[in-house]
């Protein structure tokens, strides 16, 4: 299954900048060193957001889960760092009630 309306998937510009980038953010810090070791920072988060926009539109869904917000989709994928590596990254998406854009809401290193 694909992400529904995956050509209008968007990554919020706070999402990257004060939680997946922020090593100060109490909950984003651990994923802020995880992507900050593969070269991901302020002047490429640019780069971060067309990869995980990518996945996003040309990889599948995991998982489904309906939620009172609205349904969160997991999707899996492989990004391309700016130090030329390949990291498998989880992605989690999540299309509101009486919304149709699929709004980014977290990544992280993909479970093994």
């Amino acid at each position: 299954m694909n992400l529904p309306n995956r050509d209008k998937a968007f990554v919020p510009a706070a999402k990257l900048h004060d939680y997946l980038l922020s090593v100060s953010h109490s909950v984003g810090r651990s994923k802020a060193k995880f992507f900050r070791r593969f070269g991901f920072d302020e002047d490429s988060a640019s780069l971060l957001e067309e990869g995980l926009v990518s996945i996003a539109q040309t990889e599948e869904v995991v998982t489904k889960m309906t939620t009172p917000f609205g349904t969160k989709y997991t999707i899996d994928g492989a990004l391309m760092t700016p130090r030329g590596l390949s990291v498998n990254i989880r992605t989690v998406w999540i299309v509101e009630e009486n919304e149709a854009e699929p709004r980014f809401v977290t990544a992280y290193p993909r479970p093994k």
